[in-house]
């Protein structure tokens, strides 16, 4: 059956809390105000409210320097383009979108830094779509410089990889380091709500232990919001994207060790099925009777001769896991991820960067 193949002994469970390098303390947090869920404030769409508002006034006079179109109808290169550019009106709106922005990035991050389960976080990397961005960056810096003028001391930095690739080098860190002492790369699957991506990631395990050098190797994205798929049409499909990946890593001459990692939206259930937050998902994907990683076990049972292992956990945790080997100088630390919503996740590191278990003040392993 698919699931046993997906509880293979030494692999944790879908949605863990405890991975290889890390305790999960929190992810998928949902705080709310009196105007609904708090991390509303603070995604791509918001900045785009935001930037709107501050335009309507001039919009009356004719004089809105950014033009007729929407925001959301304006792409990130061209607000990089306006901070940058010779017209100082439109430089001026996109500044004051990143300062109102920032200062509601920084309320919300600010509630979230204020509950239990994110107590003594020492620094915050923030990865996502709007990430990707200098307006994205300007926001995330000006975020930290807000925070710190109020007493917080923590860091607020951008997400290292490109947030394409973070969602998906994450990936490894689902897997514990014994995988990959026979195989130098891994299938690795972000879903989102607009995009599916797939990659072969190439762990260069040997050169660096702590994954710190992992690369994506190759990648195909698929955007099913403009097919419209069902369900099963956006599995089949998915199917098809790691075969041919399969096909061609074994073409290339790259060992593939026999594990899928998923990165899913929502609260991911230790059976792998989805309980919540994959509403914008073709399909019912929260469904009792669809089980994703059992699925993919079935369509795809070996890799390399040998039986595959599928595990997926919150996008926005597997995200963060990206950044593990970064993060070895500091015992607490979180991810927000702006896209579409605000993912968060909050860790706890469990190994130093020798590899070797922390040991507690009896000098007893963890």
């Amino acid at each position: 059956m698919a699931e046993d193949v997906i509880t293979t002994t030494g692999i944790a469970r879908h949605g863990a809390t405890r991975l290889p390098s890390v305790d999960i303390d929190s992810f998928n947090l949902e705080l709310k105000d009196e105007d609904g869920f708090l991390g509303d404030r603070a995604t791509k769409g918001a900045f785009r409210k935001i930037l709107d508002s501050l335009r309507k006034p001039l919009k009356k006079n004719g004089e809105d320097p950014l033009g007729r179109k929407s925001a959301e109808a304006i792409g990130k290169s061209a607000l990089d383009e306006a901070l940058v550019g010779d017209d100082i009106g439109a430089a001026a709106l996109v500044h004051g979108a990143i300062e109102e922005f920032a200062q509601e990035l920084a309320h919300v991050t600010r509630r979230i830094l204020k509950t239990k389960a994110w107590a003594d976080t020492e620094r915050i990397v923030v990865g996502g779509g709007f990430r990707e961005s200098r307006v994205g960056e300007l926001a995330i810096a000006r975020t930290d410089i807000i925070l710190k003028a109020e007493g917080f001391s923590i860091d607020l930095v951008p997400i290292r990889y490109h947030p394409d690739d973070a969602g998906l080098i994450g990936c490894l860190h689902l897997a514990p380091s014994w995988i990959f002492e026979a195989h130098d790369s891994i299938l690795a699957v972000d879903i989102g709500g607009t995009n599916i991506r797939c990659g072969a990631v190439e762990t260069r395990w040997k050169k660096a232990p702590d994954l710190s050098k992992a690369e994506v190797w190759k990648s195909e994205l698929w955007r099913h919001a403009d097919d419209e798929p069902t369900r099963e049409g956006a599995v089949k499909r998915l199917t098809k994207m790691l075969k041919e990946l399969i096909a061609l890593s074994e073409t290339e001459g790259h060992k593939l060790a026999p594990f899928i990692g998923i990165a899913c939206p929502g609260v991911i259930n230790e059976d792998g099925g989805i309980e919540k937050g994959a509403q914008n998902l073709p399909g019912n994907w929260e469904s009792s009777k669809f089980n994703l990683p059992a699925s993919l076990a079935e369509a795809i049972p070996q890799i390399g001769g040998h039986d595959t292992a599928v595990l997926m956990h919150n996008d926005g945790v597997v995200q963060g896991l990206s950044e593990v080997p970064f993060m070895q100088d500091v015992g607490h630390w979180g991810v927000l991820t702006i896209g579409t919503g605000l993912g968060n996740a909050r860790f706890t590191n469990r190994r130093k960067d020798d590899g070797k278990n922390k040991k507690d003040e009896k000098g007893k392993d963890k």
